[in-house]
């Protein structure tokens, strides 16, 4: 059973800035397709950014140039740097790891962490 465990969540302003992290268990975490997924209230968990390796990231387009996706596979860490936030970014952000085992690839997820952005 692989654990996500997150971190850094808050309220900041309009404009602020936040770092959250997710830290993973296990002793394969280069192997993890690692992503962060975000849900509003009364919408559906949409795709925040992913990493399936070391060097590849993707982002939606809601995000592109204000929040960066970065992983630490020595500490077995994703982070999701957020800046310019905008009261739009309030939600719960999750941390996802997708990970291959055999030919089946297993999908778990992070308790998630309420990022409030409001004046």
């Amino acid at each position: 059973q692989v654990q996500l465990v997150e971190s850094g969540g808050g309220s900041v302003q309009p404009g602020g800035s936040l770092r959250l992290s997710c830290a993973a268990s296990g002793s394969r975490f280069s192997t993890y397709v690692m992503g962060w997924y975000r849900q509003a209230p009364g919408k559906q968990r949409e795709l925040v950014a992913t990493m399936p390796n070391g060097t590849t990231t993707n982002y939606a387009d809601s995000v592109k140039g204000r929040f960066t996706i970065s992983r630490d596979n020595v500490k077995n860490t994703v982070y999701l740097q957020m800046n310019s936030l905008k009261p739009e970014d309030t939600a719960v952000y999750y941390c996802n790891a997708d990970i291959p085992w055999g030919t089946t690839m297993f999908r778990y997820w992070g308790q998630g962490t309420q990022v409030t952005v409001s004046s």
